[in-house]
């Protein structure tokens, strides 16, 4: 399940509600938001990863 890239359109969404924001404390809570969603992207990303090679590696069982 590909769900990266929704991740980082998400944390794109933050940004743009980030950049419009008027206040301070909003403007914050949507940057914190991007950086996580950034960060579950980059994690998910990983998981995926680390799948791909270990099933790669592992022996066909008959």
């Amino acid at each position: 399940m590909a769900q990266a890239p929704n991740f980082r359109a998400n944390a794109a969404q933050c940004r743009a509600d980030a950049n419009a924001a008027t206040l301070a404390n909003v403007r914050d809570r949507c940057l914190r938001a991007e950086a996580a969603w950034l960060d579950m992207a980059e994690r998910q990303e990983r998981v995926e990863t680390a799948r791909a090679v270990r099933e790669n590696r592992e022996p066909a069982v008959a």
